[in-house]
């Protein structure tokens, strides 16, 4: 059987470290199979809905259309990709809003206590803005999922003006995760033959010009990649992913997640997550639903995260409703689920910069609608 691979962490450092992209080392393994969880087996679901491991607990922090408590702020519908920031003795969590036309994205500020202090605007007049990246000079990569969408740098302190990087090319944008390494963003690309991208800025933390490459690989699901310069990143005449022959396909790109080296991202259509060994030079599979024993606890693969314990967290849009993790000893089980809302979809996982809680949103919350969006914080002993 051909090998797989999966990418096991080895974290040193705090969980903000981690985030940022402390040292994670690669080992090879068979793909991650379902066992029990570190934390345990899913409660009953709490008030909130949620089925939580013992010792976790839930709270609402925004809901669409709905003023943000303490605030006069009203919350955007379809709530997506999101990311958290430090800001003083507090934290900034980003998330952008799925609808088309005037999408864009929001943030919610915390004190040091947890409380939501403010929210507001940070990015308006876009397009069905669902995935995105955080840069290592702190700002938001929003991407329009249409048609030759853009990606937009965004403030998360809403200070300074959103800007479009019309130089990262305009496909389908879903998600993006910066190597600082390499210095270089990759990105994903929502279709069923869709490409994965990466993008190097002509002067490291200045997206406004650069150069975009497409990956290009044999057949297979693993061996060593080559990179191709896309000619017309605007796609403009052709698409960005019919202008280099050999650009290897992926079906639905989705999220994209980047520590140490390696940059996991995931394809909805196959239930697959990849391994983008960048020092290397490698493509590997590292978890697909077909290759498990017994019945796949993971389906519907959609954003993923990581923490400083060297657990991936991966969305689930549909499935049942759950975020389930892959440890660093390949066993992969559910952290959480959704009940009564099969409509809707787990979007924007990110962890606070201390990471002891847990931010993301169901998309269409109990109505499978999106003006029905739900944005929660999980809290707990989340492993260090």
């Amino acid at each position: 059987m051909e090998r797989r691979t999966f990418l096991r962490a080895a974290v040193v450092g705090t969980s903000a470290a981690a985030l940022g992209g402390s040292l994670w080392s690669a080992a090879y393994a068979s793909p991650a199979q379902p066992g029990p969880g570190p934390y345990g087996p899913l409660g009953a679901a709490d008030g909130n809905g949620l089925r939580l491991p013992n010792g976790f607990s839930s709270r609402i922090v925004a809901r669409s259309g709905q003023k943000v408590s303490g605030t006069s702020y009203t919350w955007h519908n379809a709530p997506d990709g999101g990311a958290c920031y430090t800001d003083g003795a507090g934290w900034i969590y980003v998330s952008n809003s799925e609808i088309n036309p005037s999408g864009g994205a929001s943030a919610l500020r915390f004190d040091a206590a947890g409380t939501v202090v403010a929210a507001y605007r940070v990015l308006s007049g876009t397009r069905q803005n669902c995935a995105g990246g955080k840069t290592p000079w702190n700002t938001w990569l929003s991407c329009e999922e249409v048609d030759r969408g853009y990606v937009y740098e965004t403030d998360p302190w809403g200070v300074k003006a959103a800007v479009r990087r019309e130089a990262m090319g305009r496909f389908k944008h879903e998600a993006a995760a910066a190597d600082p390494v390499r210095k270089v963003v990759y990105l994903t690309e929502d279709v069923t033959d869709g490409c994965f991208y990466r993008f190097t800025p002509t002067t490291w933390g200045d997206l406004s010009a650069g150069k975009l490459e497409v990956l290009r690989m044999g057949s297979g699901t693993s061996g060593p990649v080559t990179w191709s310069v896309v000619p017309d990143p605007s796609g403009a005449g052709t698409a960005t992913r019919n202008q280099v022959a050999g650009a290897k396909r992926f079906n639905g790109g989705e999220g994209c997640y980047y520590a140490d080296g390696t940059c996991w991202f995931t394809t909805k259509g196959d239930n697959r997550v990849w391994q983008y060994d960048a020092a290397a030079g490698t493509l590997e599979l590292a978890y697909d639903d077909s290759l498990v024993s017994g019945s796949a606890p993971l389906t519907g693969v959609d954003n993923v995260t990581g923490t400083a314990s060297g657990d991936l967290f991966v969305a689930e849009d549909g499935g049942n409703m759950e975020i389930c993790l892959i440890t660093p000893d390949d066993v992969v089980a559910p952290f959480l689920r959704i009940d009564g809302q099969p409509g809707s979809e787990i979007t924007g996982p990110a962890f606070s910069p201390d990471g002891r809680r847990l931010y993301f949103s169901s998309q269409r919350g109990t109505t499978g609608s999106s003006s029905a969006g739900i944005t929660y914080e999980v809290t707990g002993p989340f492993r260090a």
